[in-house]
């Protein structure tokens, strides 16, 4: 079993398990490896140490596995946006904890699919009962629905596929 350290054009680290180099090579080439936090295909392997098992060897073994801290700006660039410093900040707890809300969000809704315009209105108008539902909405309707007065909120490209 190979275990490489992935990283999506977003920034996004994450592991994949393979059973082999080829394995790995031949999954990225059909598009099967994908960012398990917003989906993104472009996927590259970052560097990364080996694990090394010690056991016997005395010491704490949480000390022999090699960290992967990621560092943090201090500070944006003068007139640069976050988003691009915050890009890749996330530490794999972070991102976990991310994965377990989104998680969450998918098994305590409804998904109403490409009807989610017209299912959030007519629970705002009480023409329906209130419930939490998810779906598909272009990015004309959520901003309708914003201006009416509906709370939405967009999550990541096809993390139905990725969740479950």
């Amino acid at each position: 079993m190979k275990v490489l350290n992935l990283q999506c054009s977003h920034q996004h680290a994450f592991e994949g398990w393979f059973a082999s180099e080829d394995d790995f090579q031949s999954q990225l080439a059909r598009g099967l490896v994908s960012c398990p936090l917003c989906a993104d295909p472009v996927v590259r392997k970052m560097p990364s140490a080996p694990r090394l098992n010690l056991g016997g060897a005395g010491g704490d073994p949480a000390a022999a596995s090699p960290s992967r801290e990621l560092s943090v700006p201090a500070a944006a660039p003068a007139g640069g946006p976050v988003h691009e410093v915050m890009a890749g900040a996330a530490s794999p707890a972070v991102q976990a904890e991310f994965l377990k809300a989104l998680r969450h969000v998918m098994a305590n809704t409804e998904d109403v699919g490409e009807r989610f315009a017209d299912e959030a209105r007519a629970m705002f108008y009480g023409d329906a009962e209130q419930r939490s539902i998810r779906g598909q909405a272009s990015r004309a309707e959520a901003v309708e629905l914003l201006e009416e007065g509906i709370d939405v909120m967009p999550l990541p490209a096809a993390i139905n596929e990725t969740l479950q």
